[in-house]
């Protein structure tokens, strides 16, 4: 290892655990465990505190890092880039208004219970159960700080999340405490039933500030401005993003989607429009699975098989990272299926996760190209590789290192990479895929068009009428065919996370483009699993540095 890579690993380690220390919920995603039983604090000195130790990390990289060895100018520039974007965040004050249905504190809180180990210590259980009152607390503060400062969050999120924040009280945290205390102790066991209790409360009167006392004093307008979108779609995808240009681009693709879906649903012969199609695919027992063990084992075939298949023809999968699990999400989660990559130690699995909505039947042709994605070839085998390699990849860019564009738009690649090979040669199949997709390409019209006054263009109905809530969530229910919750649930996200939602399509566009210059590139001498190996194991980054690696390989 050269002076260079060395200095530069050792600051890439260093920075991780100062940060994951100030941010024990963090710390948990990324399967960094600590056994004291603290929470994230979330009050103004903890984001303070976070911001200031950004600052100081981002002081101690080299000021020109152009010179240096590959890896270790590789590993300075994605710590500029992703630290850059949280020096961005915390000016704009945006720590100060964050509240959405999906990645807001309380989330995080939800999810580092969730996460910890099954043998993880009783105290330590107890102990973060008990700390979920003060963390909420700390978030009250930061929220209230916001308000003060004259920039609150949007009504409808502080709204929503009050509605899952009960959900979580009446029915997450009770299931947690009898599943948890099931192998404890009696005296364990009440301890955690107990703290649970409390947790419960801490919700509920987190539920009741939000709807009571700051939804009156919130945001009325839903979306945050061109300013602020332009700021955090940089954030997510990591690379400038031409908003118009992109916007026009979202409606071309729903207009090639949708004569594709149609002619699939007329080769399918099962109903005259594709809306129809989908209602008499939830109807086919071909096309449906009934109860939530079948589900579970129909996702775990899924990805066992595509694992099993996939490996050394298109991918070298480590064996370390063979197992990911399918579980069910907790009520008060979005409604998305969802993945949560293994531990830094590898530990804990990779595991995928499926929110029911109380329901008992579900979408098998839907939920094949979702699991391709959230699994095998998606986001399990792009993170469970990542996580193996700690040889080659500095800790911070196995951890901090992955932006939204990136990863999100490699599972989208790895969808359409199995319609390739054939595994929607089924139509009923291939029609979820590409209803999967039309999802993605309203998200880009619709996240674009909300948060920065955008307007149908000429040429399609409606057009000249602006991108509102209600005309996203029909487009979603009508275009993308999803049903009313999950459209109303979608809406609410695109609305709380800006400049997310674009970056599946955005960095799809972004693989198959740099996959294509590549094979013009080596000619004859393209290998396609050779590629995708070369291009994974560069590791998570933004979409721009991305692009300028690709290209030199």
């Amino acid at each position: 290892m050269s002076d260079e890579r060395e200095e530069l690993f050792a600051l890439a380690d260093d920075a991780v655990s100062r940060i994951v220390d100030a941010d024990p919920c963090t710390a948990t995603e990324l399967g960094i465990i600590a056994e004291d039983g603290r929470l994230t604090d979330f009050s103004p000195s903890g984001v303070e505190h976070r911001g200031s130790l950004v600052d100081q990390i981002i002081a101690e990289l080299p000021e020109e890092p152009s010179g240096m060895q590959r890896e270790a100018r590789i590993t300075a520039e994605i710590m500029s880039e992703r630290l850059g974007n949280l020096q961005a965040l915390a000016a704009a004050g945006d720590h100060f208004n964050d509240v959405n249905v999906l990645a807001s504190p309380p989330q995080a809180i939800r999810m580092s219970l969730e996460l910890l180990p099954p043998d993880v210590a009783p105290v330590t259980l107890v102990g973060r159960l008990s700390d979920v009152d003060a963390s909420l607390a700390g978030w009250r503060e930061s929220l209230q700080r916001g308000i003060d400062d004259g920039i609150p969050a949007a009504r409808r999120q502080a709204l929503a999340v009050a509605t899952q924040l009960r959900e979580l009280a009446s029915g997450w945290a009770p299931q947690f405490a009898e599943t948890r205390g099931q192998d404890l102790s009696e005296n364990d066991a009440a301890a955690v039933r107990e703290a649970a209790e409390a947790a419960a409360d801490a919700y509920v009167e987190t539920a009741e500030w939000l709807a009571e006392h700051y939804a009156p004093l919130a945001r009325e307008q839903d979306g945050v401005g061109r300013d602020a979108y332009a700021r955090k779609a940089q954030a997510w995808n990591g690379d400038t993003i031409d908003l118009d240009a992109t916007y026009a681009w979202g409606w071309q693709e729903l207009e090639s989607l949708t004569e594709d879906i149609t002619a699939t649903a007329a080769a399918l012969g099962l109903a005259d429009t594709p809306l129809d199609t989908k209602a008499a695919l939830d109807a086919d027992p071909r096309y449906r699975i009934d109860g939530e063990d079948a589900l579970r084992e129909y996702l775990t075939e899924l990805t066992v098989g595509a694992t099993a298949d996939l490996n050394h023809s298109m991918f070298e999968i480590p064996s370390e990272v063979e197992q990911c699990d399918v579980r069910i999400a907790a009520a008060g989660a979005a409604a998305a299926p969802y993945y949560v990559p293994p531990s830094e130690d590898l530990s804990r699995p990779g595991s995928t996760w499926y929110p029911t909505l109380g329901k008992e039947s579900f979408p098998k042709w839907w939920l094949t190209t979702v699991w391709y994605h959230e699994g095998v070839p998606g986001h399990h085998l792009q993170f469970g590789l990542i996580a193996t390699m700690k040889d080659q990849l500095s800790r911070f860019q196995r951890t901090f290192g992955a932006t939204s564009g990136h990863v999100e738009g490699w599972a989208l690649y790895a969808e359409r990479l199995m319609l390739e090979l054939g595994y929607f040669d089924d139509p009923g199949l291939r029609f979820g895929y590409l209803s999967a997709q039309l999802m993605r390409a309203v998200r880009v019209i619709v996240d674009i068009g909300m948060h920065t006054d955008q307007v149908v263009p000429d040429g399609y109905p409606e057009a000249g009428a602006p991108i509102t809530p209600a005309l996203a969530e029909r487009m979603l229910i009508e275009q993308a065919m999803l049903e009313p919750d999950f459209a109303a649930s979608e809406v609410n996200r695109y609305l709380g996370l800006p400049g997310q939602a674009i970056s599946y399509k955005v960095g799809e566009r972004d693989w198959l483009a740099l996959r294509e210059a590549a094979r013009i590139r080596k000619g004859g001498d393209f290998d396609l699993r050779d590629w995708h190996m070369q291009t994974l194991e560069l590791g998570p980054m933004g979409l721009g540095p991305f692009r300028e690696l690709a290209n030199s390989l």
